[in-house]
C-alpha cells in the first residue's frame, strides 16, 4: 500500500467520479456519500503520510513511483513527494473534503457538480506530486476544464464572463509553459550528467553500501529502456552522429540547469534559452498566483463562483503558481533567476501593495476577500525571489532560506485563512443573497457563534501574532531586509493596509449597530454543518500560528537544500564570470551585493 500511496491519493477521486457517473439520476444522497468517501480516503492517506510515513529529517524525494509512460517522447509516470509538496498535498485533500459538505446547499445538477469536483482534485494533486514535466503539464490542464464548468454552470449572474476570463488567462499561461517545456526538452541531454547527478535526479537508485558509479554500471547493464537508450547514445563514437537523450524529468532538468551549459545557448535578442524559458514559465505561474498585472481574472472568478469553489480556488489553485516557481523556475533556470531576481521581488511587492489598496476600496464582501488574496500571495512571490546569497553577503544563503521557507509557510497559511474567509462570506450570502458591505451590521448580536468564528479566521488573514498568517509574512519581511531595505520597508507597511481593510470589514459586518440590508429575518444562527466546516479551519489557523514548527520541520530540509544548491551555483557562476571578465565580474558582484 505504501509503495503506491501517492497514486492512491491522486486517483481515488477519479474512481469516485466514475462511481458518481453510475448513480441513477435523482439519487443525490448516494452522490453526496460517494463524494465524501472519495475525498475522505485521500485525506486519511495524506494524513497518514504526513504524520507517520514521511521522513521529515530528509530532503530527498520520497515514495517515488516511476515507469515508462509514452516511449515515443520519453515521458514517464514519475511521482514523488518531498518537503516542497507534502503540505500542499495534505492541504488539497483537506479542503476538497471540506468542500463536499460545503456544497450541500447546491441543488442544480448535483451529479455533474460532484463528478467535476472529483476530477478537479485529481488535477490539483497530480500537479503537486508529478516529477515528470510532461505529466505535470497534463495534470495542470486536467484542472482547467472542471474549474471552467464549475464556475460557468454553478456560478452567479456573470458566471459565463468569469468562466471564460478564467479559462483564457489560464490557457495563455499554459501555452507559455508549453513553449518553455519544449525549449528545455529539446535542449536537454541526460548523457551530460554524471553518476551522482543521475542519482540526484532519481534515475539511479543507490543503495547504502554502493557508490553512484556502481549504480550507474548496474543500471546500464540492466534491461531498463532508458538505460539502453543511454548506452546507445553514449556509445556513439562519431560526435557528428551522436544524438541528445532528451528528458522531461524535472529533477534531471534541475541538474542540467545547475551543472551544465545545455540551457545557456543564445536565444532571441541575445538572451539565453534559459532566460526565455524562465520568463515564460514565470508568466505562466504568476497568472495562477496571481500577480499584478495578470490578476484581473481572480476577482471576477471569485465573485461569480459558488462558495465551495471559491474556497478551493483560493485555498489550493493559487498555490500551484507558487509551487511551480520554486519547483521549476529557479532550480532549472538559475542563471535567469539570478538576473531577474529583483524583477521577481518587484512583482511581489507591487502585488502586495495594489491588492491591499484594491481590497480597501471594495464594497462587495467577496471581492474584498479576493483582492486580499492578490496581496497575500505577493508575499509568496517576494519570499521566493529574495536571492540574497551573493558576493556582498559572502554567498550566505540564510536569509534566502528564511524567505523561501516563509513563502512556503504563507502558501499553507493563506490556504487555510482564505478558504475560511470565503466560506464565512458564503454563509451570510446563502441567507441574505447579497454581499454589500454597507448594508451589513450587527451580525454579532444575531449570530454570535458564527461571528466569533469569522472574526478569528479574518484575524488569521490579517496576520495577527498567534495565528497562521503572521509566521509566513514576518519570515518574508525579515528575509528581504538583507536584500533590499526599500522593499522590506514597503512589504512591512502593507501589514497596516491589511489591518485596515480587515478591521474595517469586521466593524461594518459584525460590530455595526444594526443590519440594514434585505432578508434580515434570515440571519439565523449557524447550523451544525456550517460549524463543522468552519471550526477545523480556525483550529488549524491557531495551531500553525502557535506551533509553526508543525509545518516548518517538514518543509525546511527540502527548501534549505534547494537554496544551498542555488547559493553554491551562484558562487561558481560569479567566479567563472570574474575569471572571464575580471573588471565586469567585480562590477557585477558589487551590483548584486547592493541591488
Amino acid at each position: 500500500m505504501t509503495e503506491h500511496i501517492l497514486s492512491w491519493i491522486v486517483f481515488i477521486p477519479l474512481i469516485g467520479m466514475a462511481a458518481i457517473m453510475c448513480v441513477p439520476r435523482g439519487n443525490n444522497s448516494a452522490v453526496k456519500m460517494i463524494s465524501l468517501v472519495a475525498t475522505g480516503l485521500p485525506l486519511v492517506l495524506a494524513t497518514w503520510l504526513y504524520f507517520s510515513l514521511f521522513d521529515k529529517s530528509s530532503s530527498a524525494l520520497q515514495f517515488q513511483e516511476e515507469f515508462l509512460w509514452i516511449d515515443l517522447i520519453g515521458a514517464h509516470y514519475f511521482v514523488g513527494v518531498d518537503g516542497l509538496s507534502l503540505a500542499l498535498v495534505w492541504l488539497t485533500t483537506l479542503l476538497l473534503f471540506i468542500a463536499v459538505p460545503a456544497s450541500f446547499s447546491i441543488l442544480k445538477a448535483q451529479k455533474a457538480y460532484y463528478a467535476l469536483l472529483m476530477l478537479l482534485e485529481v488535477g490539483i494533486l497530480g500537479v503537486f506530486v508529478s516529477m515528470d514535466y510532461f505529466l505535470f503539464y497534463v495534470f495542470w490542464e486536467v484542472m482547467l476544464l472542471p474549474m471552467y464548468f464549475l464556475i460557468g454552470v454553478w456560478g452567479g449572474p456573470r458566471k459565463e464572463y468569469a468562466a471564460i476570463k478564467f479559462f483564457l488567462y489560464t490557457l495563455v499561461g499554459s501555452v507559455l509553459m508549453l513553449i518553455a517545456i519544449l525549449m528545455l526538452y529539446f535542449n536537454s541531454d541526460l548523457t551530460r550528467l554524471d553518476a551522482q547527478q543521475l542519482a540526484n535526479a532519481g534515475i539511479l537508485q543507490v543503495s547504502e553500501e554502493a557508490t553512484a558509479e556502481q549504480a550507474l554500471s548496474e543500471w546500464t547493464q540492466s534491461d531498463n529502456a532508458l538505460a539502453q537508450q543511454f548506452v546507445a547514445t553514449t556509445g556513439e563514437s562519431d560526435p557528428a552522429q551522436r544524438k541528445q537523450l532528451h528528458t522531461f524529468n524535472i529533477l534531471a532538468l534541475q541538474q542540467m540547469g545547475q551543472h551544465t551549459d545545455l540551457f545557456d545557448g543564445e536565444g532571441l535578442f541575445g538572451k539565453s534559452i534559459q532566460w526565455w524559458a524562465f520568463l515564460l514559465l514565470f508568466i505562466g505561474f504568476v497568472i495562477k498566483v496571481p500577480s499584478v498585472p495578470l490578476h484581473t481574472w481572480l476577482p471576477d472568478a471569485h465573485v461569480e463562483a459558488p462558495t465551495p469553489i471559491s474556497m478551493i480556488l483560493a485555498g489550493v489553485l493559487l498555490k500551484m503558481g507558487g509551487y511551480g516557481i520554486i519547483r521549476i523556475c529557479y532550480p532549472i533556470c538559475p542563471g535567469a533567476g539570478y538576473e531577474l531576481a529583483y524583477f521577481v521581488c518587484f512583482v511581489g511587492v507591487v502585488s502586495m501593495v495594489y491588492g491591499a489598496f484594491a481590497a480597501l476600496a471594495q464594497k462587495d464582501f467577496k471581492r474584498m476577500v479576493a483582492y486580499s488574496s492578490v496581496s497575500h500571495m505577493g508575499y509568496v512571490v517576494l519570499g521566493l525571489g529574495v536571492w540574497s546569497a551573493v558576493a556582498g553577503t559572502g554567498y550566505n544563503p540564510d536569509f534566502w532560506k528564511m524567505g523561501a521557507n516563509g513563502a512556503m509557510f504563507q502558501m499553507i497559511a493563506h490556504g487555510i485563512s482564505s478558504a475560511g474567509m470565503f466560506f464565512m462570506v458564503g454563509v451570510i450570502y446563502d441567507r441574505v443573497h447579497h454581499r454589500n458591505l454597507d448594508d451589513f451590521g450587527g451580525l454579532f448580536a444575531k449570530m454570535p457563534v458564527y461571528s466569533g468564528l469569522a472574526i478569528g479566521i479574518f484575524f488569521a488573514g490579517l496576520g495577527l501574532p498567534g495565528l497562521c498568517g503572521f509566521i509566513g509574512e514576518v519570515l518574508v519581511v525579515l528575509s528581504v531586509w538583507k536584500y533590499s531595505t526599500v522593499l522590506a520597508v514597503i512589504s512591512a507597511a502593507v501589514v497596516i493596509l491589511t489591518a485596515g481593510y480587515i478591521l474595517w470589514a469586521i466593524q461594518r459586518v459584525y460590530l455595526g449597530a444594526e443590519y440594514k440590508g434585505p432578508h434580515g429575518e434570515a440571519l439565523v444562527p449557524i447550523t451544525m454543518r456550517e460549524l463543522l466546516i468552519a471550526t477545523p479551519l480556525l483550529v488549524m489557523a491557531i495551531v500553525f500560528g502557535v506551533y509553526p514548527n508543525s509545518l516548518l520541520r517538514y518543509m525546511q530540509p527540502s527548501v534549505d537544500r534547494q537554496i544551498e544548491n542555488l547559493a553554491s551555483w551562484t558562487q561558481l557562476h560569479d567566479e567563472r564570470e570574474t575569471a572571464a571578465n575580471p573588471l565586469d565580474g567585480e562590477d557585477g558582484q558589487m551590483a548584486a551585493a547592493n541591488p
